[in-house]
């Protein structure tokens, strides 16, 4: 195996992008809406195929701001269906992302008609293409637009987490509560929602919009069994993203040579990889993992035969 400065932008761009994903994710996972992730990623199709039909081009920013409004319309429509309608927020959610991902995809096909628009570069992304198109250059280091889209992003959600960190974290666990605080609940639902809608949009060219979902919830789901505090859950979060990300991409360049074919997508790698990382946080975390949970329901039972460990 070869490596070569282009695989380094890889895994940096990749883990920009999972690290922006990642932290408003563990706001998702603790709020139990994981699937959220899920609706706006698949949802902001229609924004994407809209914006190009309206503007004629496929220039980042229109693009940008058509699939971020629909990303936001998403939360909003998932809302108000639940609220007013009497509907699960599972059942809303899939109301919502279900239509709008089949209205995207009927218009991307359409706008392929007149353009090179490829629908499943805008499901599964183009990573490995990424370095090769630069935006600014210091000394002899080209540095990939990419790259500096995802590391705007994950500064600013950083930088949003940061400023409403007590908001975020109290409305997260308890909106009645944020409430009677005078934290406005809803407005922090809908911070959150754009900064989901905003993160995903800038993740479509590394990774696309199905593994998108990987990134925001996977990492937080592994910071969530391995501690209990919500800071060192962010940062937690954050590390299992860089190692997935370096993970996936040294994957994609050996593990296929070992079954006789000769590469495989790296963002999916990557997904994977966050898969199997939290594969192990399931099996191995020290207070919530299975293995833990398993001996301390066998230690109950040697003291007291008649706990069921239940």
């Amino acid at each position: 195996m070869v490596w070569l400065p282009l695989d380094t932008w890889i895994v940096v761009i990749g883990a920009l992008c999972a690290m922006a994903c990642a932290l408003p994710g563990c706001f998702l996972v603790l709020r139990k809406m994981s699937m959220m992730g899920d609706a706006i990623s698949h949802a902001v199709l229609p924004g994407l195929a809209i914006a190009f039909l309206v503007t004629g081009s496929r220039a980042s920013f229109g693009m940008f701001i058509g699939a971020a409004i629909v990303g936001v319309i998403t939360a909003v429509f998932t809302q108000w269906i639940s609220s007013f309608g009497k509907v699960d927020r599972g059942a809303s959610m899939g109301i919502v992302f279900t239509t709008l991902f089949a209205l995207g995809l009927l218009l991307i096909v359409q706008a392929a008609d007149h353009v090179d628009l490829d629908p499943g570069c805008v499901l599964y992304g183009a990573i490995e293409l990424t370095p090769l198109d630069t935006t600014m250059t210091i000394g002899r280091l080209a540095i990939p637009r990419a790259a500096v889209v995802l590391a705007t992003v994950l500064l600013i959600n950083m930088a949003i987490i940061i400023s409403f960190f007590k908001e975020l974290q109290i409305s997260a666990f308890d909106p009645a509560l944020a409430t009677t605080m005078g934290i406005n609940a809803t407005l922090m639902h809908y911070l959150l929602m754009s900064m989901v809608a905003v993160t995903t949009v800038a993740s479509f060219e590394a990774v696309g919009s199905i593994i998108v979902i990987a990134m925001l919830i996977a990492p937080a789901a592994t910071a969530y069994l391995l501690t209990d505090r919500l800071s060192v859950m962010l940062v937690i979060s954050a590390v299992a993203a860089i190692l997935s990300s370096a993970l996936g991409h040294l994957s994609a360049l050996t593990v296929p040579r070992l079954f006789g074919f000769e590469s495989t997508n790296t963002s999916g790698m990557m997904a994977g990889a966050t898969g199997l990382l939290f594969g192990f946080a399931w099996i191995l975390a020290p207070r919530y993992g299975l293995l833990s949970r398993w001996f301390h329901r066998k230690n109950l039972l040697a003291e007291d035969p008649t706990v069921t460990g239940e």
